[in-house]
C-alpha cells in the first residue's frame, strides 16, 4: 500500500484501506478480513494480472492455503461488488489469475479538499506527481491548523476512549496478565485469570481472538506490542496486571491499537473473589464496546449468566488448569486431583466438571488412565454431561462431548452435531475447529476439513496442538510436501516436544524419504526420554533392514509388554502390521480393534498407510461397518 491515507472509488463503491472499510453509496459492505485484503491488492494493481500463487502468498503469507480458498474469496468479492448493472470488476484469466478491470478514482483526503478521479498509474505521471505534492502540502497544513485549534481550546492530550470502533478492530490478542504479587506461587492465578478473560472475550463471534496457548509464549515478553501483534496477525492487544490480596482481586487492563500503538482504553477493576467471573464479564463487555461490537441477544445472555463462585473452588480449579496445561501424564494426574477438590467445594461449578472430563479423556489419550480405558472414558463422559447440565451454553463442554463421540464412541452424527454446537457457542474456540477438521477429513470431506484447520491456525497460530494437528491433517489429505513444511514449522516452535517430530515422520515415509523419517522417530523417542541403548537398538534395526527393521523393532517391544487387550493397543498393532505389509495380521488386529472403539481407527478410510489393504473384501466390509 502507498504511503498516506488513500481511498479509492469505483462505481458506487468507496474503498478505504486505512480504515479497512468498503462503502456502497455510503453504506458499509461487510467483508471478511482476507476478502478485504484481497480486494485492496487487486484495486492497487488494477489493470494488471495478478497470478494465483502471488495472491495466495501475499494474502496468506507463511501458511498453507489451497487454491479453493482463493476462489471462494474472489467469489465472495464478486457477490459483494454486484451493483445490479452488470459491471464486471474482477476478471478471471484462465490458467493465469485475476485482474481488477474497472476504472478507479485514487483520492487523498485533505481538509476540505478532495482530488478528482485520476487515470491509471501508467498515464500522465508528471501531473500525478505534481498533484500529490500539492495534496500533501494541503494535508500537512490542515493537520497543523487542526492541532493548533485543538491546543488552543484545551483538547490536548486527546482522549481515545471509544475511538476503536472507527478503527475497525477485527482481531485481538489478550496477552498474559502480569502477576503483580511477584510470587511465583501465584503464577497459576494470573495464568488462569488470563485464560478466563480470553474465554469471555472469545464469546463475541464478530471478533477473532487468539487462543491462550498462542499468547502464553509472550508471558516474559521483552518486545514491542506492535511486533507481537504482527506475529499473531491481530489489530489490537489487551494487556494488564492482576493482583490478589486476601479475598480481593484487582485487574487493570488496557486496549492498545497495535497498528498505531495508541492506547484506546484503560480501566481498573476490583472485586471480591466470589465475583471474579462477573468481573471478567465486565471487562469483556467493555472491550466489546470499545471495538464497536454490538452484542447479539445470545451473546448478552451468555455474559449475563455468570454467577458467584466459591473462592476455594475457583482457586482449586485454576490450579487444576495450571497443571493440566503441562500436557503430560503427571500434569493430567495433578490437574485431576485439583478439579476433584474444586467439585467438592462447589458441586455446581460447571468448569470444574469440565476439567474432570478433560483430565480423564487425556489420560486415556496419552496411555495413562487411572482405571481401565472403558471406565475412565465413562467417568469423562459423566463429567461432561454434568457440566452441560449446569451450563448448557458452555461451548468447550460440547467440544469435548463431540471429541469423545468421534474418537472413542464412533457416533459420527453426534460428533458433528456437538462440535458444530461448540463452534456456534464459542466461535473462537480453536480446539473445536481442530476436532471438527479431523472429523471432516476422516469422513472424506477433505476440503472442508482443511478450511476448518485454517480457521484453527488463525485463532491459535503458535500452539503445539494446532500446529502438529495441521501436520497430521495434511498427511491424511495426502499433501505430503505441505505436511513436511508444516512439520518443520512446528519443530521451530517446539524443538523439545515429541509430538513436533512424530507427526513429521509419516509424510517423509510416504515420500520414500526413509532417512528423514527415521531421524524424526529417533528425535521423538529421545525427547520422550529414551535411553541411549534404546536409541542404538533402533538405529541398528534401521541400518540392517531399513524402515522394515524399525517396525519389526516396534513389534518386538509391543510383544514384550504382554497380552494387554486394550483397544488402543489393537489399533496400534494393526497399524504396525500394515507398515510391515502383513495384510492378514493387520486385518486381524483391525477387526479386533473395531469391537471396542479406539482412537485411530476413525481414519481407516483416509490414512495412506492402509492403501495396501483397500482392495481386500474384509477391509471393505470393515470400512462399511464403521460407516466411514
Amino acid at each position: 500500500m502507498q504511503e498516506g491515507k488513500h481511498f479509492y472509488e469505483f462505481g458506487p463503491f468507496r474503498l478505504d484501506p486505512a480504515e479497512r472499510s468498503l462503502l456502497r453509496d455510503g453504506n458499509a459492505v461487510p467483508l471478511t478480513p482476507k476478502a478485504f485484503e484481497l480486494l485492496v491488492l487487486l484495486v492497487e494493481n488494477r489493470g494488471h494480472l495478478l497470478k494465483k500463487d502471488e495472491l495466495i502468498e501475499r494474502v496468506w503469507p507463511n501458511t498453507f492455503v489451497e487454491e479453493a480458498n482463493l476462489v471462494q474469496n474472489v467469489s465472495a468479492l464478486r457477490k459483494a461488488l454486484d451493483d445490479k448493472n452488470g459491471v464486471q470488476y474482477i476478471e478471471t484469466v484462465p490458467k493465469g489469475g485475476y485482474r481488477f478491470t474497472a476504472a478507479v478514482g485514487d483520492h487523498t483526503p485533505a481538509a476540505g479538499v478532495e482530488s478528482p478521479a485520476v487515470e491509471p498509474r501508467s498515464s500522465r505521471p508528471a501531473l500525478r506527481v505534481a498533484r500529490r505534492y500539492v495534496l500533501a502540502f494541503l494535508a500537512i497544513a490542515a493537520v497543523a491548523v487542526t492541532l493548533l485549534l485543538a491546543f488552543q481550546q484545551g483538547f490536548l492530550p486527546w482522549r481515545w476512549s471509544g475511538a476503536a470502533s472507527a478503527l475497525r478492530i477485527q482481531s485481538l490478542a489478550v496477552l498474559p496478565l502480569h502477576n503483580l504479587s511477584n510470587d511465583k506461587e501465584q503464577e497459576y492465578f494470573s495464568d488462569g485469570m488470563t485464560d478466563e478473560l480470553i474465554t469471555e472475550i472469545s464469546k463475541f463471534g464478530k471478533l477473532r481472538v487468539i487462543s491462550h496457548s498462542s499468547v502464553e509464549r509472550y508471558k516474559e515478553r521483552r518486545r514491542p506490542l506492535a511486533e507481537i501483534a504482527r506475529e499473531l496477525g491481530v489489530d489490537a492487544v489487551v494487556e494488564g496486571t492482576v493482583m490478589r490480596s486476601g479475598n480481593r482481586v484487582r485487574i487493570t487492563a488496557r486496549l492498545v491499537d497495535a497498528r498505531s500503538d495508541r492506547n484506546l482504553w484503560s480501566q481498573s477493576y476490583e472485586r471480591d473473589l466470589r465475583d471474579v467471573l462477573a468481573l471478567q464479564n465486565e471487562v469483556a463487555r467493555q472491550v466489546a464496546a470499545e471495538v464497536g461490537i454490538n452484542l447479539s441477544a445470545g451473546e448478552r445472555a451468555r455474559l449475563a449468566s455468570s454467577r458467584s463462585v466459591n473462592p476455594d473452588a475457583h482457586e482449586a480449579y485454576l490450579r487444576g488448569v495450571f497443571y493440566w496445561n503441562w500436557f503430560t501424564c503427571d500434569g493430567f494426574k495433578k490437574g485431576l486431583s485439583y478439579f476433584e477438590q474444586s467439585v467438592d467445594e462447589d458441586p455446581h461449578f460447571a468448569l470444574a466438571h469440565l476439567g474432570l472430563a478433560q483430565s480423564y479423556f487425556k489420560m486415556v489419550d496419552w496411555g495413562c488412565p487411572p482405571l481401565s480405558e472403558y471406565e475412565t472414558l465413562q467417568k469423562s463422559k459423566a463429567a461432561i454431561l454434568k457440566a452441560i447440565e449446569l451450563d448448557p451454553n458452555l461451548g468447550a463442554a460440547h467440544e469435548w462431548l463431540g471429541r469423545q463421540a468421534f474418537y472413542y464412541e464412533w457416533d459420527w452424527p453426534k460428533a458433528e452435531a456437538e462440535l458444530k454446537q461448540a463452534i456456534e457457542l464459542d466461535p473462537n474456540n480453536s480446539g473445536a475447529y481442530v476436532a471438527y477438521a479431523m472429523f471432516l477429513v476422516a469422513m472424506g470431506r477433505r476440503e472442508q476439513g482443511l478450511a476448518e484447520m485454517r480457521r484453527a491456525l488463525g485463532l491459535d497460530p503458535t500452539s503445539l496442538l494446532t500446529n502438529y494437528s495441521a501436520t497430521y491433517l495434511l498427511y491424511l489429505a495426502r499433501q505430503y510436501d505441505e505436511a513436511i513444511d508444516q512439520g518443520k514449522k512446528t519443530i521451530e516452535l517446539y524443538p523439545n516436544t515429541p509430538a513436533a517430530y512424530i507427526w513429521l515422520a509419516p509424510p517423509y515415509e510416504l515420500k520414500g524419504m526413509d532417512d528423514e523419517s527415521i531421524a524424526m522417530r529417533l528425535k521423538s523417542e529421545a525427547t520422550w526420554g529414551a535411553t541411549p541403548k534404546d536409541l542404538d537398538l533402533i538405529r541398528s534395526a534401521y541400518k540392517k533392514f531399513g524402515l522394515q527393521g524399525y517396525w519389526r523393532h516396534e513389534l518386538e517391544i509391543e510383544r514384550a509388554r504382554g497380552t494387554d487387550n486394550a483397544p488402543n493397543k489393537a489399533c496400534w498393532m494393526g497399524e504396525v502390521y500394515a507398515h510391515l505389509g502383513e495384510k492378514k495380521l493387520a486385518l486381524e488386529y483391525l477387526q479386533r480393534a473395531s469391537q471396542h472403539p479406539c482412537n485411530g481407527l476413525q481414519f481407516l478410510n483416509v490414512d495412506p498407510i492402509y492403501d495396501g489393504l483397500r482392495q481386500d473384501p474384509e477391509f471393505r466390509e470393515l470400512v462399511s461397518r464403521l460407516q466411514l
